[in-house]
């Protein structure tokens, strides 16, 4: 878990090494261990076609984050996901809800969007 982890914050949250230490609550040098031997267990998997299963370590769940159309948003743990997804905003009752993502992630809220005719970012 602890690999998946580092893999998660440095290559998709795309964070220094520093800070993804930090959030982490290790020293750099144990974070570079950690990638490193995630990456090394990764590109062998990808190579060799292996499979990847993550497991163990000391792990705590997150929190999915979701915004229903009329601009509320609110948490659901990761417990209540596997039995019961929401389905309609708790404030308006509304069905049409959708997941915020962690940046860096398709469809989440820090994606950049690109103006191709003046080639400017928004």
């Amino acid at each position: 878990m602890e690999e998946a982890e580092a893999i998660r914050l440095k290559d998709i949250e795309r964070l220094e090494q520093e800070e993804c230490a930090r959030r982490m609550n290790i020293s750099r040098s144990t974070f570079s261990r950690l990638l490193d031997s995630a990456r090394q267990k990764i590109a062998c998997a990808l190579l060799n076609g292996k499979a990847i299963r993550i497991e163990g370590g000391n792990f705590e769940m997150a929190v999915r984050r979701f915004r229903c159309m009329e601009g509320h948003e609110w948490e659901v743990p990761f417990e209540t996901m596997i039995s019961a997804p929401p389905e309609n905003c708790p404030e308006c009752d509304t069905p049409s809800i959708m997941p915020l993502f962690p940046a860096g992630l398709h469809g989440g809220r820090h994606i950049a969007r690109r103006d191709f005719k003046r080639g400017a970012s928004a």
